[in-house]
C-alpha cells in the first residue's frame, strides 16, 4: 500500500480573516482527523504570530506544525523560535521560480537565485531538522533552471520538495508528466500544491500520486486541491489502486462542515450536512449535561467555555419553543468559537409598514452600560442596522446579508449572515432567532465584535 502524506493549508493565508481562537480551533479539528501536517504562514514581527505557532503546538502531537520562512534568514530564526516546543517542527522555504516574480518580491536575477536558495535551505537546516524547499509558481518556470534549484535545495538540506502549479496552466496528465522530469534531480520525498481554479486539482494531485508524488496539498475554502474531494478519492480508489492516506475518512465529511462553519460564518444546507432528525427534542427544562450529550452526538468537541455559550443560546431559544436536533446544530455554530462580547443585545424595537417609514430603537450594553441608538430606514432590517451603527459611532460596507430557515415547521428558527468589510477584511457574523428581523440584529452585532476584539 502506498500511503501518501496529505498537508492541509487551510491555515497559511497571512491575510485570513480568522480570528485567533477559530485559527487554533480548526488547527486542532485537522489534528484529530489526521492530516500529515498543519501549515502556517510566515511569523512576523508581532507577538501574535508566535503566540499562535505556540499555542497551536501545544496540541498538535502527532501531525506536523509547517511554518513558513521566506522573506528573510530572520524569518528563519522567527520561525524556529516559535516552533521551539513543537514536537514535529518543520520549516518550509518558500521561494518564486518565475524571473518576474523573483525579481518584484526578492529583487533578485535567476543567475542568484541559487545561491540564495541554497543560503535559506542551509540557514533554516542548522535550527530545524525538518526542512521542505517549495517551489512556488514552478510550472511557470524555465525547466532547467528550475530542476537546478530543487537539485541545489536538496544538496543544501532540504529534506522534502514541493513543486507548485500557482497558476494552474497545466492539465492533469502534463502536470504529472512535468512531475516526473523534475524529481528525476531529488532523491527526497516530493510534494505537490495544484490550484483548483479550473477545477481539476484533484485529478492533476492523484496523477501526480501516480507517477511518484509522496505528498498533496490540500485546503477546505482555499485554492489548493479541495481535502473533502481529495480524501473521498483517497477513500474510494484504495483496494483498486494500493493508494491510502492516514486521515480518518469516517470523520471527514463532518470535520470539514465544521471547520467550514467556523470560515464562513455559517452551516452548510441541512441537506448537504445529512443532519438526521432522531425526534430528540430539548426543551427549557433540559441540564447543560444534557445538551452536551446532544452535542458530542452531532460529532462536535467543544471547550467547557463554548458548551456553555451553546447552553446560553440554548436556553434563549427554549424559552420560546423546544429545540431539535437540527436547530442545536444551527446553536452551535453562532455560539461556539465567538470572540469576547464587546456589545450584548438588550432589546429591540421594530415599527414598520406600508403607509409609515420603517424604524428601529436598538438597546445594547457595552461593559454594563446600557447605550441606545434609534434609526430610519428602507425596511425594518435596514432601519435597525442603521440604529446599531449610530451606536458604535461609525458606519460599515454590507458585503453580504441573508437568511435561511434551519427547519419547515411554523415555528421554525431564522439564521443570518451578515457580512462586513472593513479595510479590505470581511467579518461574517451569524444570529438565530424565532424572528428574522431578531437573526439579523444579533448577526450584525455579532459582525461587530469581531471588528472591535481585531481592532483593539
Amino acid at each position: 500500500m502506498n500511503y501518501i502524506k496529505i498537508a492541509d493549508t487551510t491555515l497559511s493565508d497571512p491575510k485570513s480573516n480568522l480570528t485567533f481562537k477559530q485559527k487554533l480551533e480548526i488547527a486542532r479539528k485537522l489534528e484529530r482527523l489526521g492530516v500529515d501536517a498543519v501549515e502556517l504562514p510566515e511569523v512576523g514581527a508581532v507577538k501574535a504570530d508566535t503566540l499562535l505557532v505556540r499555542t497551536a503546538a501545544s496540541f498538535v502531537k502527532n501531525s506536523v506544525l509547517s511554518v513558513a520562512a521566506t522573506t528573510s534568514p530572520a524569518a528563519i530564526d522567527r520561525a524556529a523560535e516559535a516552533l521551539s516546543t513543537a514536537v514535529h517542527p518543520r520549516i518550509r522555504i518558500e521561494l518564486p521560480m518565475t524571473s518576474s516574480i523573483m525579481e518584484y518580491t526578492l529583487h533578485k536575477k535567476q543567475n542568484k537565485m541559487c545561491d540564495y536558495v541554497s543560503a535559506m535551505i542551509a540557514k533554516a537546516k542548522t535550527v530545524c531538522d525538518d526542512v521542505e524547499f517549495v517551489a512556488v509558481d514552478a510550472t511557470r518556470a524555465e525547466e532547467a533552471f528550475l530542476k537546478e534549484a530543487v537539485k541545489t535545495a536538496v544538496e543544501a538540506g532540504a529534506s522534502k520538495v514541493t513543486l507548485c502549479d500557482d497558476a494552474a496552466i497545466l492539465l492533469p496528465d502534463d502536470f504529472a508528466a512535468f512531475v516526473v522530469r523534475v524529481t528525476e534531480v531529488a532523491d527526497v520525498p516530493v510534494g505537490v500544491l495544484c490550484n483548483n481554479k479550473n477545477g481539476v486539482a484533484t485529478a492533476a494531485a492523484i496523477l501526480a500520486v501516480k507517477n511518484g508524488a509522496a505528498c498533496v496539498k490540500t485546503s477546505i475554502g482555499g485554492e489548493a486541491t479541495p481535502l473533502r474531494e481529495f480524501g473521498a478519492l483517497i477513500k474510494d480508489i484504495r483496494e483498486n489502486y494500493g493508494i491510502a492516506a492516514d486521515i480518518r475518512t469516517t470523520e471527514l465529511h463532518r470535520t470539514i462542515d465544521q471547520i467550514e462553519w467556523i470560515i464562513n460564518g455559517k452551516t452548510r444546507s441541512v441537506n448537504a450536512r445529512e443532519i438526521v432528525d432522531d425526534g430528540v427534542r430539548l426543551s427549557i427544562n433540559d441540564t447543560i449535561d444534557t445538551v452536551r450529550e446532544s452535542i458530542e452526538k452531532l460529532g462536535y468537541d467543544l471547550s467547557d467555555e463554548d458548551i456553555k455559550k451553546v447552553y446560553d443560546e440554548f436556553l434563549r431559544i427554549a424559552r420560546k419553543k423546544n429545540v431539535g436536533i437540527k436547530e442545536l446544530d444551527a446553536i452551535i455554530a453562532s455560539a461556539a468559537l465567538q470572540v469576547p462580547e464587546t456589545y450584548t443585545l438588550e432589546n429591540y424595537v421594530i415599527n414598520s409598514g406600508n403607509r409609515i417609514s420603517s424604524s428601529a430603537q436598538i438597546s445594547l450594553n457595552r461593559e454594563g452600560r446600557t447605550v441606545q441608538g434609534i434609526a430610519i430606514g428602507d425596511g425594518p432590517i435596514d432601519a435597525a442596522f442603521h440604529a446599531i451603527e449610530q451606536i458604535i459611532g461609525r458606519r460599515f460596507e454590507l458585503d453580504d446579508f441573508s437568511i435561511q430557515t434551519v427547519t419547515q415547521e411554523k415555528e421554525a428558527m431564522g439564521n443570518a449572515l451578515v457580512r462586513l468589510r472593513v479595510g479590505g477584511r470581511i467579518y461574517s457574523g451569524t444570529g438565530l432567532s424565532t424572528d428574522i428581523i431578531g437573526a439579523s440584529v444579533r448577526a450584525y452585532i455579532n459582525a461587530v465584535n469581531k471588528i472591535v476584539y481585531e481592532e483593539d
